[in-house]
């Protein structure tokens, strides 16, 4: 092997390892972040949590801002992987609709994220604080809402929920429910905060959807409650 190629190759390894150290980083980072807040999120923090010197921290990461951000990305991509992938293997329609909306709460209630949702959290945090950060978390939480929304579009497209209804309206009310749910469980430990929030959205789904889209719904909690028992 000449100098040169060995150059490359030494490159490369190094380039993997500092990936590999970035995303251990960035997973204890988020994970901190969601119960704790991304204020409480210092490279000083980290680099002791992680048995790390803080200039091997600030490698990666040049100020508080940069881990801010980039733990937000973090978050972003885990979110995607754990609600939005499953959730469009349904198909198009209020099968979609509904997998979105349920996949969202069994994220919360099977504690991905130690302090719950990482977006509700970081919103409550950010929300009266102009900056990239704020900025960012906004733009995610959009992304939700308008995914959502094009669900509900896409239903009625289908002929599967009704043509007079606001899909902005119908995206804000499921919001409201899932947010409800993760606040109630973070706060309470009310864990039956999960039903209640998948029988009002399967509520509001019933009211609106055609014969059709009627079809393709689960039945109520509260009939595959009785036959849980049953069994």
């Amino acid at each position: 092997m000449d100098v040169i190629t060995e150059t490359k190759t030494a490159g490369k390894g190094r380039k993997a390892r500092g990936g590999r150290t970035r995303q251990t980083i960035l997973e204890a980072a988020v994970d901190t972040a969601s119960a704790e807040g991304l204020e409480g999120l210092t490279i000083g923090r980290l680099a002791t949590q992680l048995s790390m010197s803080k200039s091997g921290l600030f490698a990666h990461f040049g100020s508080k801002e940069d881990l801010q951000l980039a733990t937000i990305e973090a978050a972003r991509s885990v979110f995607i992987r754990e609600v939005i992938l499953p959730a469009f293997e349904a198909e198009r329609g209020v099968r979609r609709l509904w997998k979105l909306c349920d996949v969202w709460l069994s994220y919360v209630q099977g504690g991905v994220f130690s302090g719950g949702c990482f977006f509700a959290a970081a919103a409550s945090e950010f929300d009266s604080r102009p900056g990239p950060v704020r900025d960012r978390i906004a733009g995610i939480m959009k992304e939700w809402l308008v995914t959502v929304r094009r669900a509900i579009v896409e239903s009625q497209e289908a002929g599967q929920l009704n043509t007079d209804v606001d899909p902005t309206q119908l995206a804000f009310e499921f919001n409201s429910f899932e947010l409800g749910a993760n606040w109630a469980f973070q706060l309470y430990g009310d864990k039956q905060a999960f039903a209640r929030a998948r029988e009002s959205i399967l509520e509001r789904l019933r009211r609106h959807s055609t014969r059709s889209g009627a079809s393709l719904l689960p039945p109520t909690q509260q009939k595959r409650g009785r036959t849980c028992a049953k069994r």
